[in-house]
């Protein structure tokens, strides 16, 4: 695993250099595991507020922490903006960030980290996507828990087992609930014949198709379905095929019980890095991503929840303040420890 991990960064890291070049000291260098449709207009509205000279790379977290490693004290990179808490607290752990100032850390009204090296961006939620023309929701059971364990929906489900959001799903599960707890929910899930699929939009075609009738996943891909959004993998309608999102289409979104572990948050956060050559720089891309305008651009476009209040969501959206009280709490740096999901999963037979 390790060798396979140093190759992965060297080829990476040979991209980098290939087609970025040389940094100079008075550019601010961000490394993104952020989609580019979503980052590239954010990054521009930024250069012409500020007229700093902005470089992004863009990569997978786990390509980008492997970069970061092997290029060390070496690297340019000034800011880490990450799509999981887990590679925040993993690259936290590995030493490479640094404490952020009181007036950064301060500003989120919510979600804000712990070891107070990272602030959070955005928030999506886990849920139940189902066919409301298949399901009747008074038939839903209030805890994802039940969920594993009614017969009648047998092989009406879909999951994505092999998904870096169900593996943060069932890492907070298992860190929460202990290993056992997981492992039955696993079990029990799996009794149920569910049909897997590689990532969740295609498991939300299939709900669209009838293949499934449900499916766990996050908020936004119902959204993003029905309403359109600038995410890269969503672009050429690659995912709603040749009509475009349609705000009819027989998909809807169901919210277990408050508090319950299938209506998990999931944080995306950003961080300045202890190689940053333009500390003040970073902390004021940093501080970009949280104004307003950044906050209501996710929201508006990406159809992610806002950290900071006073954001303006759109009406398919529910209010921040209610989804926000549908997630347990817990620590997002929990989400790091990702080696004993794999492991469990491995146990149940899905990876």
């Amino acid at each position: 695993m390790k060798n396979v991990l140093k190759i992965l960064a060297v080829g990476v890291a040979a991209f980098f250099l290939s087609s970025c070049g040389q940094t100079s000291d008075d550019e601010l260098v961000v490394y993104s595991g952020r989609s580019q449709a979503l980052v590239e207009s954010l990054v521009e509205d930024f250069r012409a507020q500020t007229g700093i000279d902005i470089e992004v790379r863009y990569g997978n977290d786990a390509e980008l922490l492997a970069v970061l490693s092997e290029e060390g004290d070496q690297s340019p990179a000034d800011v880490y903006w990450a799509n999981t808490t887990g590679a925040l607290a993993n690259a936290s752990q590995k030493g490479m960030l640094t404490t952020l100032p009181d007036s950064l850390t301060s500003k989120p009204a919510s979600y804000q980290s712990k070891s107070g090296k990272w602030v959070p961006v955005t928030v999506r939620f886990r849920v139940l996507a189902y066919n409301p023309t298949a399901v009747d929701t008074a038939d839903l059971p209030d805890s994802v828990f039940d969920l594993a364990e009614m017969d009648e929906f047998e092989g009406r489900i879909g999951w994505t087992p092999t998904y870096s959001s169900f593996y943060d799903f069932i890492t907070a599960l298992r860190l929460t609930e202990g290993n056992d707890t997981a492992m039955d929910w696993l079990n029990n899930m799996q009794n149920l014949n569910p049909k897997a699929y590689s990532s969740n939009p295609p498991m939300v075609q299939a709900i669209l198709a009838g293949e499934v009738d449900m499916g766990l996943t996050n908020h936004y891909y119902v959204i993003q379905t029905k309403h359109g959004g600038k995410e890269g993998y969503f672009e050429d309608h690659e995912h709603y095929g040749e009509e475009g999102p349609n705000p009819d289409a027989n998909i809807e979104t169901y919210h277990f019980k408050e508090g319950d572990i299938g209506n998990l948050a999931l944080v995306t956060g950003a961080t300045q890095l202890q190689t940053a050559d333009n500390p003040e720089l970073a902390q004021q891309f940093l501080s970009f991503l949280l104004s307003k305008q950044a906050q209501e651009y996710a929201a508006q476009s990406v159809n992610e929840y806002p950290v900071i209040d006073n954001v303006s969501l759109p009406d398919y959206m529910w209010d921040a303040k209610k989804a926000s009280q549908l997630s347990p709490e817990y620590d997002y740096e929990q989400l790091q420890q990702l080696e004993g999901t794999l492991n469990l999963l491995r146990e149940a037979g899905l990876i």
